[in-house]
């Protein structure tokens, strides 16, 4: 496998903690930054470990909890929980091994899939990262969380979509390796913002109509007027405050937004574009109804794993409409809400299908109706049946 990415894959957008910057209180402002530089550092280090290589042992998904103790050192000295061991009395470990837990069965029940790079690769998290960090990342081969700043943010562990969406990062880095650059790195991140969201779904539960469809919800402290980090329902509208500024992602390629390539850009704005694959699975989940992991999530799961480091929106577009022929069928009611998601967000997606009549119904409606339609038929059936069996008598007794 290329591991040519060397980005820190973060789960907040660099954009939000630069307005943060901006911000009158000191101590806010303080926090943003030490997140920010500690964040750079990071990189620089993740780039060295690419650089010299990087060995995983199999390990059957086995998990440890690391503390940190508020450093900036990943040191493995300090255990706070293990596989076999007993639950620790700190919370944010075992919110992060319950969650790194969730990930790891979801991806093995629902895909088949043996851990993050699909050969068992063990699960390593750290909490209490450095002091004040408003930050959880996926380095390449650790989950790392922040604690928060305590007025704006709470301890990262809090949201499970949040250590399901990091670790999907690493999912997406063994398999397509999407850079993560412009549309790519787009897909790489909504990659992690579906699937975030459909383990928190799985553990509770919730169909698609159920499910808030948001991202990191549980983070920041009550006195913040903010839903959450991101929205796939509605993209743009997670949050709107003096403080964080306005959720600047779009749901449609008309309002695409172009920026530089570099880090100050977000690599061409990577966590805003993601908007866009967002919404397109949103519509598709709802519009099929039941529970997203089953019919979406497959031919999502299944594109990603048919995809490259330089995909596009248009090539995973297709490549959606492609699988969801060769799961569910050429025309069938997956594969025509597909389409007509990727239409609705502004992507006209130029792979064949076979387009039946009408609409793509919700698949609880389409179940009943078969169901309703086969009962009619045996009805048919069996009066054909009697009336068949009444002729045959008469015919014997005329004999």
């Amino acid at each position: 496998m290329n591991m040519s990415c060397r980005c820190i894959n973060c789960i907040t957008p660099p954009h939000m903690l630069k307005k943060l910057l901006e911000s009158k209180n000191n101590d806010i402002r303080q926090h943003a930054l030490n997140t920010l530089l500690a964040t750079a550092r990071l990189r620089g280090e993740r780039a060295m470990a690419t650089l010299a290589g990087a060995a995983f042992v199999p390990g059957n998904g086995r998990r440890t909890v690391y503390d940190c103790q508020n450093t900036t050192s990943l040191n493995s000295d300090h255990v706070l929980r293990t596989e076999n061991g007993e639950p620790s009395a700190d919370e944010s470990a075992n919110r992060a091994f319950d969650g790194l837990g969730a990930t790891r069965d979801f991806f093995r029940k629902e895909f088949d899939r043996d851990s993050i790079d699909d050969n068992g690769m063990r699960l390593d998290a750290y909490v209490h990262f450095g002091n004040s960090y408003n930050n959880a990342f996926w380095n390449g081969r650790q989950m790392v969380f922040g604690d928060g700043d305590g007025e704006l943010f709470c301890d990262f562990t809090l949201s499970l979509d949040v250590i399901a969406h990091e670790l999907t990062h690493g999912v997406t880095e063994y398999t397509a390796n999407l850079e993560y650059h412009r549309q790519s790195g787009a897909l790489n991140e909504s990659m992690s913002d579906v699937f975030g969201s459909l383990v928190k779904q799985w553990v509770g539960g919730q169909t698609a109509d159920e499910a808030d469809w948001l991202i990191g919800s549980e983070i920041f402290t009550p006195d913040v007027e903010c839903d959450a980090l991101r929205s796939l329902k509605a993209p743009g509208t997670a949050y709107d405050s003096p403080v964080l500024g306005k959720d600047p992602q779009p749901d449609h390629m008309d309002k695409y937004v172009h920026l530089p390539d570099t880090d100050e850009g977000d690599w061409g704005g990577v966590h805003i574009n993601s908007g866009i694959p967002n919404k397109a699975f949103y519509l598709v989940a709802t519009d099929l109804g039941g529970y997203a992991w089953e019919a979406a999530g497959h031919i999502w799961y299944e594109t990603l794993r048919a995809s490259n480091q330089n995909t596009q929106f248009q090539a995973f577009a297709d490549e959606t409409v492609a699988k969801a022929d060769q799961i569910f069928g050429a025309g069938s009611l997956e594969q025509q809400a597909v389409v007509t998601a990727w239409r609705e967000v502004g992507v006209n997606t130029s792979a064949k299908m076979v387009v039946s009549r009408g609409r793509p119904r919700r698949r609880e409606g389409w179940e009943a109706e078969s169901l309703a339609e086969l009962t009619r038929q045996i009805e048919t059936l069996t009066a054909q049946v009697s009336t068949l069996s009444k002729d045959v008598t008469t015919m014997k007794r005329r004999r």
